[in-house]
């Protein structure tokens, strides 16, 4: 495997750790829908969780959760509306973004909750 796809396995990995340590439970992972993958789907209580994890090795260039652009934002609101959908569920939801910058010499996790608004983008 690709450096790239070992570092966004483990960012997804860490990111998975944190929501259960939270006292949320991991209902999906990959989960597609079309042409769109939302990393973790996570619930706590009634409240769904669409989760997109950025990892980097290093924020040199910027921080990860700069990579969630408008497109990504209205691809993860639509994946989240035909989860909803299928599943003939009417939860209260909410998009999060787990940004991790993680290398040999250290870890940094941000939990950014309600990180945006995709349906006011309609």
């Amino acid at each position: 495997m690709s450096f790239n796809i070992d570092l966004g396995n483990k960012g997804e990995e860490i990111a998975q750790e944190l929501l259960k340590k939270n006292h949320f439970e991991i209902l999906e992972t990959k989960w597609t829908f079309q042409r769109a993958e939302v990393d973790i789907i996570a619930q706590k209580e009634d409240l769904l969780v669409f989760v997109e994890v950025k990892t980097r090795s290093t924020d040199y260039f910027g921080k990860p959760e700069e990579a969630v652009h408008q497109k990504k934002q209205k691809l993860l609101a639509k994946a989240a509306e035909g989860y909803l959908t299928i599943n003939e569920l009417e939860n209260e939801i909410r998009f999060d973004i787990v940004a991790i910058v993680h290398n040999e010499n250290q870890t940094v996790i941000r939990h950014i909750e309600d990180a945006f608004f995709p349906f006011e983008t309609y």
